[in-house]
């Protein structure tokens, strides 16, 4: 269940911050990196203390250093996004820990306990994903490889709006 955190995370990112100049292969990343543990139920990647040391860790490493700065936060921002889209606050020893006690107590992780919706949401995540590679013009090779390359969309896919991140 990959198509669903990464073209959701990559889509809101957009649609929230309408910048291109964020790296939006480590949106993607961040929203999939939760999944690893998903085999083993839910555990500290779903639970928003993990998301959170990663954005310290970034702004503490990235001081006077704006350009990595705004390249390195997607990784949190899909980290984040990975949570919103699983529901995991629905789930307040996971999502709260260890503030709630260290046990993340029987809860399976959203992605194995989902059954067929699973399916569902990545049939969604599949539309998502060819709605935003039209969108954001990748069908044209240039902009394909300076995406592919830096992660950015073309500025121009925004338009007036584009701001920084």
């Amino acid at each position: 269940m990959l198509i669903w955190y990464a073209a959701s995370a990559v889509v809101i990112t957009f649609v929230v911050f309408r910048t291109p100049t964020i790296d939006y292969r480590l949106v993607a990343l961040g929203a999939v990196i939760p999944v690893i543990e998903a085999p083993l139920g839910s555990g500290p990647m779903h639970a928003l203390i993990i998301p959170t040391l990663v954005l310290a860790v970034i702004m503490a490493l990235t001081r006077r250093r704006r350009l990595l700065r705004r390249q390195w936060l997607g990784l949190p921002i899909g980290m984040y996004l990975h949570l919103v889209v699983d529901a995991v606050a629905n789930v307040p020893e996971v999502f709260w820990w260890p503030f709630l006690g260290w046990s993340f107590g029987s809860a399976e992780a959203p992605e194995v306990g989902r059954g067929w919706w699973s399916a569902v949401l990545e049939g969604i995540g599949a539309v998502l994903a060819i709605w935003a590679y039209r969108r954001f013009g990748l069908d044209d090779a240039r902009r394909r490889e300076v995406f592919m390359r830096t992660g950015q969309l073309d500025r121009s896919i925004v338009g007036h709006e584009a701001s920084g991140c």
